[in-house]
């Protein structure tokens, strides 16, 4: 699983993703130098730091090399979203805390990409959202391991109305 880049190296790929070329060294410090100081050496040792890392692959041309991304970013971006999700000691709270910091331009964002993969109409975000509710429900309800078993809380039964829903479903305002 990818590590998060650094500072300067999410910098120079940055660049590389943006134009979607082979790129030298050379013009990579050019653009840089635009927002900051920085010493042709230091991109040369990131660039070959991230040839090391197996984010770039690079072929020489003359006495220099040519860099081509080895992935997309939002392929990096979802390998950093899988690693932490991944690794949380409980995954659904994980998800359930996420999908509450989502915009309504990242949830519209999400339903357009569980279309894409596979699921048929708009309201597979929100069914996954709940069963991923209902999952943190149980395992908070769960009693720790060598305690005495307790009777589970009860859970209401439907969330509670959002605001201007006297009907209690929790629409979601422009749906």
């Amino acid at each position: 699983m990818p590590r998060p880049l650094g500072e300067l190296e999410d910098a120079v790929m940055t660049r590389v993703w943006q134009w979607n070329r082979p790129v030298t060294v050379r013009e990579v410090l050019e653009d840089l130098q635009q927002e900051r100081s920085i010493a042709y050496t230091t991109v040369m040792t990131v660039m070959d730091n991230l040839h090391q890392k197996g984010w770039v692959r690079r072929e020489a041309e003359g006495r220099a090399y040519r860099y081509t991304a080895v992935s997309t970013r939002a392929a990096y971006s979802a390998a950093l979203m899988n690693e932490a999700w991944s690794t949380s000691d409980n995954p659904a709270a994980a998800l359930v805390a996420f999908f509450g910091m989502m915009s309504a331009e990242q949830r519209e964002a999400l339903r357009n990409a569980f279309r894409i993969v596979g699921y048929d109409d708009g309201s597979a975000a929100e069914t996954a959202a709940e069963q991923t509710a209902e999952q943190t429900a149980e395992q908070a309800a769960e009693p720790p391991a060598g305690s005495a078993a307790q009777p589970p809380a009860a859970a209401p039964s439907e969330p509670p109305p959002a605001e201007g829903d006297s009907a209690g479903r929790g629409a979601e305002p422009g749906r």
